[in-house]
C-alpha cells in the first residue's frame, strides 16, 4: 500500500535571526545571524478532497511561524549554561564573563535547550502540529521540517503521529 506526501519550500518560507549556540560544555559561539529556510513534507491519508493538507493553509500556516522568528534574537529557555535576566524593557543573557541586553521586543524565547538548526526544526514542528490542531492531524502519519541556516547546511526533525 502506498502513502502520500506534501512538501512546501517556497522562497518566502524562512527567517533572518541572530543566535549563538553554547557547546562542549564550556565554548559559546559569537553572536552571529542566519537567513534561515524553512521547508515542510506532511505525510498522511488524502481527505474527501484528495488532499493530504490543502498547500494553500499549509503554505499560510508556515509563514506565520516564519514571521515569529523573523528578524528577532533567538534565546533558548532550556539551556543551563545560560542566565537570562528580564527587565520591563529588555533581556540580558549571561555566558561566563559574557553578558548581551537586548530590546525585549526583539528576542524570542524558544522552549529548547539550543539554538542549534536541530533545535529550530522541532521548535517549528511542533509549533505547527500546534497549529493544525487534533482534527486536522488525524489522518496524517508524519510531519518532517528542515531549517537550512546556510546553502547546503540543514537539519530536520520528523514527528511520527499515532494513526
Amino acid at each position: 500500500m502506498g502513502t502520500f506526501q506534501i512538501h512546501v519550500e517556497k522562497d518566502y518560507l524562512g527567517f533572518c535571526a541572530a543566535h549563538f549556540i553554547t557547546y562542549d560544555g564550556h565554548q559559546c559561539e559569537m553572536l552571529h545571524g542566519h537567513n534561515y529556510r524553512v521547508r515542510i513534507d506532511i505525510e498522511g491519508a488524502v481527505d474527501e478532497n484528495f488532499y493530504v493538507l490543502d498547500f494553500t493553509r499549509v503554505k499560510h500556516m508556515m509563514k506565520r511561524l516564519c514571521d515569529e522568528l523573523d528578524h528577532r534574537m533567538l534565546l533558548p529557555l532550556y539551556n543551563s549554561l545560560l542566565e537570562l535576566e528580564y527587565s520591563e524593557d529588555s533581556i540580558a543573557v549571561r555566558y561566563k564573563q559574557r553578558r548581551f541586553v537586548f530590546p525585549r521586543e526583539d528576542v524570542v524565547l524558544l522552549p529548547i535547550a539550543n539554538t542549534t538548526a536541530e533545535m529550530l526544526a522541532q521548535h517549528i514542528c511542533r509549533r505547527a502540529l500546534e497549529e493544525l490542531g487534533k482534527n486536522d492531524t488525524s489522518r496524517l502519519t508524519a510531519i518532517t521540517v528542515e531549517v537550512e541556516e546556510s546553502i547546503g547546511q540543514s537539519a530536520t526533525y520528523r514527528e511520527q503521529l499515532p494513526l
